[in-house]
């Protein structure tokens, strides 16, 4: 494990922190808080880099000596992003709208050796198509899952992995929020010892 480099998550996502914990790296947790509106126009591609850049930018304002690790996700159905649902019914409608079809995941990384200022940034697209689900069992996986702070209400680390016909993409870790392989060869860029 390294302990002479300070590492810093950007992010309050619970499931970002656990995936960071399977790299065995020491890091502290700070939530950068930006607006994540999106621009007039701005594409869902470009959204999440920029939103990934904002989160790592905003937590380097108050340290000097840490890689900060940033990451966005946005979920797309179409041209129609699929944001956090927060609430049940919102939940549902995007549920039933991504019934038999593709959804496109864009996951940003955004890495920032604060003190020399240099960066990394990448973007991981996983490519999901959901399956001809009911309704009941709709009800069934948001009852069980309460997945409303999830772009597309989706988690496929649990039940939604039951929801979908088939993936693609380089890295399933992304779809789950932070890009392991992709911030592996990152850090190792920056200097530390992974594995």
């Amino acid at each position: 494990m390294n302990t002479d480099i300070k590492i810093i998550l950007a992010s309050s996502s619970p499931f970002r922190r656990e995936l960071l914990q399977r790299l065995d790296l020491e890091f502290t947790v700070i939530s950068p808080n930006i607006d994540e509106t999106p621009h007039q126009g701005e594409l869902p591609e470009d959204l999440v880099l920029r939103l990934a850049e904002q989160k790592a930018e905003k937590i380097a304002e108050n340290v000097e000596d840490s890689i900060i690790i940033a990451s966005d996700q946005v979920a797309c159905l179409g041209p129609v992003i699929l944001g956090k649902p927060m609430e049940h019914d919102a939940a549902v409608k995007q549920l039933e709208n991504m019934r038999g079809k593709t959804v496109i995941f864009y996951t940003s990384l955004y890495v920032l050796d604060a003190q020399s200022k240099q960066y990394k940034t990448s973007r991981v697209d996983n490519y999901v198509q959901f399956r001809e689900y009911t309704d009941e069992e709709i009800e069934r996986y948001l009852q069980k899952e309460l997945p409303y702070h999830c772009a597309g209400s989706f988690k496929s680390e649990k039940l939604g992995i039951s929801l979908i016909k088939e993936m693609s993409g380089p890295d399933p870790t992304a779809l789950i929020g932070l890009p392991l392989m992709k911030l592996s060869e990152i850090l190792r860029e920056f200097g530390l010892q992974i594995p």
